[in-house]
């Protein structure tokens, strides 16, 4: 499934855990290259499609978010599924979701 992309939103889908992170290498590659010309200051993420997600599908997420930073960005998840949400817990990657995730530290 091809991710949605738009001025201010990039839909994420699949399997973000260690058997599927590899395959969403291309989308958000190829986002990268058109974030730099985006007029928008934020990029929010959208998560409801993510079916999958584990430690490995969380630090590539927080690279690319990285990434986006460095290319003068800001990046927000928005509708982030609740096994989302238990994975960040359950890993303790907490801190480096604090905008999405206020009160988990």
């Amino acid at each position: 499934m091809i991710p949605e992309t738009t001025n201010h939103k990039h839909e994420l889908t699949g399997d973000w855990s260690i058997t599927g992170v590899v395959k969403q290498l291309g989308s958000l590659t190829n986002f990268l290259k058109r974030v730099g010309s985006n007029q928008n200051t934020r990029v929010n993420i959208d998560c409801t499609k993510i079916n999958k997600i584990d430690m490995s599908g969380l630090q590539l997420l927080h690279v690319w978010r990285e990434c986006v930073r460095i290319r003068g960005k800001e990046s927000r998840l928005i509708n982030i599924p609740e096994h989302m949400h238990r994975a960040i817990r359950s890993t303790g990657l907490g801190r480096s979701y604090l905008d999405s995730f206020p009160d988990v530290v």
